[in-house]
């Protein structure tokens, strides 16, 4: 793995003002990991928001400090200098979330009961149609980047926009596990009729993408009876409740022994889905479905720092479901998902033999 020509850049000044993310100054050609944007939240069913995620982050990125404490005494203290690219948005999933929302929020309206109303049939099935062309847009832009050895994350959006990116990357290393942390199981079927809705990803994710090979969640604390039953009872899924972590630290069980305990139950490349509501909601007040509980900051990048050093490869990830409040001058949701977003950006480099 190359570094990125680290002379344009003076870690110890302020980030350049050209948009780019983390305010680094490296192309697409420079950089070893690739960042996509997916504004996109058409099936979004309570707080919407996160199709303007992409930029809050990008928008607080610069004013990170880029010195990783956590990597430094194993050798990446700098992941930056291997050249991390933010792609520009996209003119076509723009389009496409704003013809789908069109359809969708009458049928949201009605909680997904459409019965017999042809009107409301007509849309659902325009936004399914819809909901299908943004996943092959997004696989075909992951799956460029994949072919130029990059390591590529996406950064919705609401947590749907994920399908098309695991697919590519899945295609890529089969046998791939997922390290999913939430809030939300996420394996609902259909929900409110939509095939390729937020809450159903990890379902699709499990039973359409054959690459797939394990599913590790974490954080999860909102879920329905139909998802209850999947988690503990397929095969193919190992799901940490937010519940029983509680009360195993609470018993006195070390976070460490319990989250390489989860990374143990991977295989040997790992894709990583990480929905901001699996914080606690102070660190994401804004984000459309929070819920009380979670993994603390600190807990979460230890996560991420364990699965990097566990010998495991990181071939992908995705941050979803960041919201901006809107009130001017708060940049509390998108400075915690910039740090987040940096924290994948390392591990995914280092698990990738990155070094300083």
């Amino acid at each position: 793995m190359k570094k990125a020509d680290i002379r344009k850049f003076n870690p110890n000044g302020a980030g350049t003002n050209d948009g780019s993310i983390f305010g680094l100054p490296f192309s697409e050609q420079e950089s070893n990991l690739v960042l996509v944007p997916v504004p996109f939240e058409m099936t979004t069913s309570y707080g919407r928001g996160t199709v303007k995620g992409p930029k809050a982050i990008l928008d607080a990125s610069p004013q990170l400090d880029l010195f990783d404490a956590d990597f430094a005494e194993h050798g990446l203290p700098r992941p930056w200098e291997f050249g991390v690219f933010m792609e520009r948005e996209s003119a076509r999933i723009r389009a496409l979330n704003k013809e789908g929302c069109q359809f969708a929020k009458p049928v949201i309206a009605q909680g997904g009961i459409i019965g017999k109303n042809k009107a409301l049939q007509n849309k659902l099935a325009k936004a399914n149609k819809i909901s299908h062309a943004l996943n092959a847009h997004v696989f075909e832009r992951c799956l460029k980047q994949l072919q130029k050895n990059k390591i590529v994350g996406l950064v919705g959006g609401d947590h749907s926009v994920s399908f098309g990116g695991i697919q590519a990357v899945a295609q890529k290393h089969p046998g791939l596990g997922i390290f999913h942390i939430d809030a939300h199981a996420d394996l609902r079927s259909a929900y409110e009729g939509f095939e390729h809705s937020h809450a159903s990803i990890m379902n699709n994710v499990i039973h359409k993408i054959p690459g797939v090979a394990r599913l590790v969640q974490v954080g999860i604390r909102d879920f329905c009876d139909e998802e209850y039953k999947l988690a503990t009872e397929h095969p193919k899924i190992d799901c940490y409740f937010d519940g029983q972590l509680r009360d195993r630290l609470m018993k006195g069980e070390a976070f460490a022994k319990i989250a390489n305990e989860m990374i143990s139950k991977l295989p040997k490349k790992v894709y990583v889905s990480f929905d901001i509501d699996g914080l606690e909601p102070s660190l994401c007040p804004s984000t459309g479905t929070p819920v009380p509980g979670g993994l603390s900051f600190h807990q979460a990048n230890y996560l991420l720092k364990a699965l990097a050093l566990s010998g495991k490869t990181i071939v992908g990830f995705d941050l979803n479901e960041v919201a901006p409040s809107g009130r001017k001058g708060d940049e509390w949701d998108g400075n915690v998902g910039a740090r987040i977003l940096y924290k994948l950006c390392a591990a995914a480099l280092y698990s990738q033999g990155a070094r300083n």
